[in-house]
């Protein structure tokens, strides 16, 4: 599989300069690329253009016996095709095995979200005489009020937050940019933090750095130490749920739909590329579906 590898060497490249990849796309890619190059050595198939429907089945077979999910399955079967569609604009293989293959479709399960009364608790446990509580504060106001991913709120600089303006530039994957508007409270809370106690941690730090949310030491905080912050202020405020940083995204596009906001605004302000990615939060909550049944059946009420 010495040609193997080249092959696969210079679709990574194709996928950094003329896709503009993230890191973690392409690690996905080469992993999986290299996972098949495994499978083809203990079937005894020499090149790539050997792959058929039926070796295919059997390399998604041994996958099911790993106890993947189908949407671990389907991700996989998604690298290999794109990597087969870019042999064959190479024309290395005649054509792409992997697009007769589809697994059957499967049930988006539904994001899990926060009620607003939870909410409310969080945003009282931090200490906003503390430097840290400053922080803390300022990263679950402009998670809630931007919907952006945690990996987009580590890399925010002083130069991407706009405060007359309220609105902040988010770079996201694929080093797409967006401006996101966020509200009065998260300005509070950032002009707090910036002017306070981010002051406060950038001098623990012998390093000058732009970045906006810092850690105990001064030193940019990593998407780890907002998973740790987060996970510590459920605990405070006493809340029996599960937490991680994109269940905040989730709440944020879940509370603009269920007040109102078109999916299309919704998609740009999450950086969604497909309407479909955004398209799983017109679910609704429980408390808004009984508030639309009760106004609305004839028998609900007695009155």
């Amino acid at each position: 599989m010495n040609n193997g590898k080249k092959l696969k060497q210079l679709f990574i490249e194709y996928l950094q300069i003329e896709k503009n990849a993230s890191p973690l796309t392409i690690s996905q890619y080469s992993d999986e690329i290299e996972n098949l190059f495994i499978f083809m050595d203990k079937e005894g198939l020499e090149h790539l253009e050997e792959l058929d429907d039926s070796v295919i089945r059997i390399y998604l077979s041994g996958l099911y016996e790993q106890n993947l999910s189908r949407r671990s399955v389907s991700k996989r079967l998604s690298c290999l095709r794109s990597f087969y569609r870019f042999l064959e604009r190479e024309e290395v293989v005649k054509n792409n095995p992997f697009l007769r293959i589809h697994l059957p479709k499967q049930s988006q399960p539904i994001p899990q979200f926060f009620y607003e009364e939870e909410l409310k608790k969080l945003f009282t446990v931090s200490d906003l005489k503390t430097p840290l509580g400053q922080r803390n504060q300022a990263i679950l106001e402009i998670l809630y009020a931007t919907g952006m991913r945690v990996s987009e709120c580590v890399g925010l600089e002083k130069k991407d937050l706009d405060l007359s303006l309220t609105t902040v530039l988010v770079r996201g994957k694929g080093r797409k940019e967006r401006y996101v508007p966020f509200g009065e409270f998260a300005k509070d809370a950032l002009i707090r933090y910036i002017e306070d106690g981010r002051y406060v941690l950038q001098a623990k730090s012998s390093k000058e750095t732009d970045k906006i949310f810092l850690n105990a030491r001064g030193n940019g905080i990593t998407a780890r130490g907002i998973r740790g912050i987060l996970n510590k202020m459920v605990e405070e405020a006493a809340l029996t749920v599960n937490i991680h940083p994109h269940k905040l995204r989730h709440t944020f596009a879940t509370h603009l739909i269920n007040e109102g906001a078109d999916l299309r605004s919704v998609q740009e302000l999450l950086g969604h590329e497909h309407l479909s990615s955004t398209q799983i939060y017109t679910h609704v909550t429980k408390d808004r579906l009984r508030n639309v049944y009760m106004n609305s059946h004839p028998r609900a009420n007695k009155e």
